[in-house]
């Protein structure tokens, strides 16, 4: 089969495959946010429409959606080394680790309240986080990439304990200028 558009290089190469996901009846697309495939290749979308995660096979047959009423805009989803995903929500303030079936089962940062976090005072707070990696040991890393004056990192252990922030506005060494 040949692909009108094939991207990336090595390992990484891709084929762009024109109406994959066949939607249901009610469904429509706006903004897809982040794409994420689970162990069992099934491929999550993250988007800004009505029905937040949608979930299809590896044939594109939808499986589910979920997320309604929970997500504000949804900005960046990452596989957890648990097989669970670990949504960000830039206009909630909030990243939350969900089972692959929406549960969810821990929030870092407080819905809808943004503000710098800290924990001596127990406000934990998010601005803005705009994407997710994690640490060899499993340590989570959040980008702080809109909005607080001061992007950057903010680290984490994998109970959602901060363990240290770094970086400021700027494009210098140690600065960011909107991290993702």
């Amino acid at each position: 089969m040949e692909y009108a558009v094939r991207v990336g290089s090595g390992r990484f190469t891709y084929d762009v495959v024109e109406g994959f996901e066949k939607l249901p009846s009610g469904y429509s697309w706006t903004d897809a946010a982040a794409v994420v495939v689970d162990s069992q290749d099934r491929v999550y979308v993250f988007n800004r429409g009505d029905h937040p995660m949608i979930v299809f096979d590896r044939d594109g047959n939808f499986l589910s959606s979920w997320g309604e009423g929970v997500f504000s805009r949804a900005h960046g989803v990452t596989a957890g080394p648990d097989d669970t995903l670990y949504c960000v929500d830039d206009g909630d303030h909030t990243v939350r680790q969900c089972t692959l079936d929406g549960e969810v089962l821990m929030t870092l940062g407080v819905h809808e309240e943004a503000g710098a976090w800290d924990e001596a005072a127990n406000t934990r707070l998010l601005t803005e986080p705009t994407d997710l990696a994690f640490g060899l040991s499993g340590e989570i890393y959040v980008t702080v990439g809109h909005g607080n004056g001061s992007p950057g990192v903010m680290k984490f252990d994998s109970a959602g304990t901060l363990l240290t922030t770094w970086g400021s506005q700027g494009t210098g060494p140690g600065e960011f200028d909107t991290p993702h």
